[in-house]
């Protein structure tokens, strides 16, 4: 349980949380919606998220989508998915209006590697694979780079995966992610993209927004 009441998941291998512990929603909310989504400008936002785990971020640009009547292909993949019984056990939408629990349901049922369409505003696309040699499937408005931490999972967070990135990231499209690391900064600007160093959630003094050049 995190202190804004949402679960997240502890992995006893890399002594690591999949969220803050300051609060999962509050933090995947503010990272990945108001700093990332809510800053795109495409008419038809096209997302790509490394790390689809336990759908937190999906769920909430799903919800956003509807809310917003905003139209998003949502592609994420994800080497290690959750088994169902994870999945049920996690509260978030019970913390977010009933109205949208269907939603939440559909973007864990739907088929991997197929594109689905959840609802008239939102497509997913889940991608059960490895970011270091799967093909990024597409060029996209709007990265939500959401990895285990550098110190982590170094391999994720090197030059030629952000240079994959940037290949694949439209002009002017927007990264997001929460590392402010000196060596992710130095990666993401010899890669193409202008870098911002913005205010964080709780519990997190600052996150990083890049702008492909």
């Amino acid at each position: 349980m995190t202190d804004d009441g949402s679960h997240t998941l502890f992995v006893p291998e890399l002594g690591e949380h999949y969220h803050s512990v300051h609060g999962a929603i509050q933090e995947s909310d503010y990272i990945f919606i108001k700093c990332g989504l809510n800053s795109s400008k495409a008419d038809h936002v096209r997302i790509f998220e490394v790390g689809f785990g336990t759908g937190l971020n999906a769920f909430l640009s799903g919800v956003y989508a509807i809310i917003h009547n905003r139209q998003i292909f949502y592609a994420s993949i994800e080497k290690f998915p959750l088994s169902d019984k994870i999945i049920n056990s996690l509260n978030y939408k019970d913390l977010i209006k009933k109205e949208y629990n269907e939603f939440f349901e559909k973007i864990h049922s739907c088929r991997w590697n197929v594109p689905e369409v959840i609802n008239r505003n939102f497509t997913l696309l889940k991608i059960q694979g490895d970011l270091l040699t799967e093909e990024i499937p597409g060029n996209f408005d709007l990265i939500y780079f959401d990895a285990f931490g550098p110190d982590k999972q170094p391999e994720l967070w090197t030059d030629d995966v952000f240079k994959k990135i940037s290949g694949s990231t439209v002009q002017n499209g927007i990264l997001v992610t929460y590392s402010v690391k000196g060596e992710v900064k130095r990666s993401l600007k010899k890669n193409g993209f202008k870098v911002t160093r913005i205010p964080g959630p709780p519990g997190k003094r600052h996150i990083l927004r890049a702008v492909k050049i």
